[in-house]
């Protein structure tokens, strides 16, 4: 039997079309793209998270001559959230990029961050929203990172109960 996975997420033509709290997290992700550490690729990637509390965490990209060492944005946030603040949840986290181009579409994150925001979420049994964003143009709001990742694999697969 075929089966399809779908999902949906809205699409803005620009920043300045989004809610003010999104659009207001975003331009933290855009500003905070200058403090990433990427001299290899120069893929300079920043991740802003808001809180359930209402407190603001960033993060970037840090690469490393021994590749592939280096750690994402996303999962260097999630790391700072978990240390500084345990126990708190993320409500919601945009990401943006500088390099690669003129960075005018959104960026996505790659497999790995995709699994490490999914179990994330359901250690915390929250879902966590995406604005995803270049320097300019279009972004895209998506509701759960579990959208990103049909078919994932999660703890119930190591209890049996996947």
């Amino acid at each position: 039997m075929k089966q399809q996975f779908s999902f949906a997420y809205t699409r803005y033509d620009s920043a300045e079309e989004l809610p003010a709290a999104d659009k207001s997290l975003l331009e933290k992700a855009r500003e905070t793209t200058g403090d990433a550490y990427a001299p290899y690729s120069r893929f300079k990637v920043a991740a802003a998270a808001r809180l359930n509390d209402g407190s603001l965490v960033t993060a970037t990209n840090q690469e490393n001559a021994s590749y592939p060492v280096g750690i994402c944005a996303e999962r260097t946030l999630l790391s700072a959230v978990s240390a500084l603040y345990p126990g708190r949840k993320i409500d919601t986290i945009a990401l943006s990029y500088t390099g690669g181009g003129n960075a005018d579409r959104p960026v996505s994150p790659c497999g790995l961050c995709r699994q490490t925001l999914v179990e994330y979420e359901e250690r915390f049994s929250q879902p966590i929203r995406l604005v995803l964003g270049g320097q300019t143009g279009p972004v895209y709001v998506i509701s759960s990172c579990a959208d990103l990742l049909p078919l994932r694999f999660t703890a119930a697969h190591l209890n049996g109960a996947g």
